[in-house]
């Protein structure tokens, strides 16, 4: 299977070019991706846990579903598809805000993103994906947060960020999906 590019982009998520992902990955260049939070009609969030053969963090617990827009793809259309390839399901998903990061992993690789956050509303059970997703599950919000500070260490640094960073944010949204 070929390597997929990532979209360089500049801070202000401008695209300055292409590269291959893990080779953006080795350099942390800064480049586009997106994170896609799913809810039900009770206020859980659907949390998944990373395949243990993940390039990094993996067995980590984190949002719905996580990637790289394509070439071409808008940010809504990159996550219903990774949301599909990942979780098994289709809905309708909402763009709140984006957020630049930088997450070194102790395998050498570094995630530094413009990273989308989406939100949607979903109140089925998934299809996970086996290569992508080990495990699954829902918890409030107020669970997670809890959580996150009792063990840190089960969570995914992007996961942990916009957690402490847009929790509020979040949490306003939620009734307006």
């Amino acid at each position: 299977m070929k390597e997929e590019n990532v979209i360089l982009v500049n801070e202000a998520d401008e695209p300055i070019g292409l590269m291959p992902k893990m080779e953006a990955h080795e350099k942390a260049v800064l480049h586009r991706a997106f994170s896609v939070f799913i809810m039900n009609d009770s206020g859980q969030t659907m949390l998944q846990q990373r395949a243990k053969d993940k390039y990094h963090s993996p067995l980590l617990w984190t949002n719905t579903c996580c990637s790289h827009q394509r070439d071409g793809e808008s940010n809504i259309e990159a996550g219903k598809r990774r949301l599909s390839e990942e979780m098994g399901f289709e809905t309708e998903l909402k763009e709140l805000f984006s957020f630049i990061y930088k997450a070194p992993f102790d395998n050498g690789l570094t995630e530094h993103e413009l990273d989308h956050v989406m939100m949607g509303k979903y109140n089925l059970l998934p299809k996970i994906n086996p290569d992508e997703v080990a495990d699954w599950k829902w918890m409030h919000p107020s669970e997670i947060k809890k959580d996150i500070a009792e063990n840190p260490d089960n969570y995914t640094a992007w996961f942990k960020i916009i957690f402490e960073r847009f929790y509020n944010h979040i949490m306003d949204n939620t009734d307006k999906l």
